[in-house]
């Protein structure tokens, strides 16, 4: 086993596959905005990071059109977005191997946080996890780095070597180690080995299995 204590799991992309529901979501936004997008694939980039980053840096969007897409996106997802998706083959036998080995569990995602504790228990891995750590509402608490502070802070740890985080962007990577903690990338989400690589990801995890591999294997 590897000496950490603590496994903080990011939520899109890691322990769910949200496609259909964000893409959904940011293609009634950016329809109230007049732009009409038929690609879904187009819109999996706005997987993982914030959206009021991702409708700024995708669109150009102004600070008003950024606010106004973001309620739009929020309006659809709490609606009919936040269940059109699904649980990744072989997370809940991970999570349960996991748990079993004596690890803590905690969920640090850039979803709002009522949102992410929702679908968590929605699909029935709240059993599984400590608690969930999201991003706030009132955008105070948004980026990655922000969120691990807020969930390492929540969780009383004191010792940062002892935390892992696992995710599927450079988000995460970056995220973490701005947080001064490292990072294991996956790549059954949405990013990519060069994505990570260059964020500094210190593994790599190409399926579920490999994420049980380097955990609970020497």
């Amino acid at each position: 086993m590897k000496d950490y204590s603590y496994i903080f799991f990011d939520l899109d992309g890691t322990l769910t596959d949200p496609g259909v529901g964000i893409t959904n979501s940011v293609m009634y936004a950016l329809d109230r905005q007049g732009i009409h997008v038929t690609d879904r694939t187009e819109l999996y980039k706005f997987i993982g990071p914030p959206l009021l980053d991702s409708f700024r840096e995708f669109y150009g969007f102004s600070e008003e059109q950024t606010r106004t897409a973001v309620k739009d996106y929020r309006e659809h997802f709490a609606a009919q977005g936040i269940f059109e998706n699904e649980v990744y083959p072989g997370i809940p036998a991970l999570l349960e191997r996991l748990r079993a080995a004596g690890y803590c569990l905690i969920v640090a995602t850039s979803k709002p946080e009522h949102f992410a504790v929702r679908i968590i228990e929605h699909f029935g891995l709240d059993g599984y996890f400590d608690f969930v750590a999201g991003a706030a509402i009132d955008e105070t608490r948004t980026n990655k780095w922000e969120v691990i502070d807020y969930a390492i802070a929540r969780a009383g740890i004191t010792d940062r070597s002892r935390i892992l985080m696992v995710g599927d962007r450079k988000h995460d990577v970056l995220g973490a180690k701005k947080c001064g903690i490292p990072c294991l990338g996956v790549l059954f989400g949405y990013g990519d080995r060069t994505e990570h690589e260059q964020a500094g990801a210190i593994a790599i995890a190409e399926t579920v299995e490999d994420i049980g591999k380097y955990l609970l294997e020497d």
